[in-house]
């Protein structure tokens, strides 16, 4: 009794360390972050700088800045700038190496293109659209670094591209790492 005494008194001097996180969530499906906010590189599309910072032990903001390029809406290409807030409703596994959760959430994009198949041409354009990430992380909890997939489905209102204006929808997909500080 005096041993549980003394590792309960442990753990609550250490309850706010990511170690103590990872104690608690070990053996649920409950999600609870290891980081506050991670910092590291998509691939795919979007192409570029992805940041994450947890609101919540299981709600985040994700965001990027980057380009989305080649053949998304015929050869369109150029600046990407999205945010999203994310929800991590559950881990599919608690391991002591590693998390998986699963989230998903909505967003926002700004995306400024240009038609990468006729550069003579002024077929430049903007596209305000909306975000919907799904995806998977695997977190580590013996390093500080995640890596992610996911798929984001997006609808852009698009305006200015050589009248050519309207709703037009696609799927994205990306991967990355992150590396988190506390």
């Amino acid at each position: 009794m005096k041993r549980m005494l003394l590792v309960l008194g442990a753990l609550m001097i250490c309850a706010g360390t990511a170690d103590a996180r990872r104690r608690r969530a070990m053996g649920g499906e409950k999600y609870v972050a290891n980081g506050k906010f991670g910092l590291g590189l998509e691939l795919g599309a979007p192409f570029g700088i992805n940041g994450k910072y947890f609101l919540t032990d299981s709600t985040a903001l994700n965001f990027g800045v980057g380009e989305v390029y080649d053949n998304y809406y015929d050869d369109r290409d150029g600046f990407n700038l999205y945010i999203d807030h994310l929800w991590h409703p559950l881990s599919l596994t608690n391991q002591p190496d590693f998390q998986l959760p699963f989230y998903i959430g909505v967003g926002v994009r700004l995306w400024d293109f240009d038609d990468r198949a006729n550069r003579f041409d002024d077929n430049n354009g903007l596209a305000l659209g909306i975000r919907i990430p799904i995806g998977i992380a695997f977190d580590f909890n013996k390093v500080p670094l995640d890596v992610f997939v996911q798929f984001t489905p997006v609808l852009d209102l698009i305006t200015g591209y050589g009248g050519d204006d309207g709703i037009n929808d696609h799927l994205e997909f990306s991967v990355g790492i992150r590396y988190w500080f506390d």
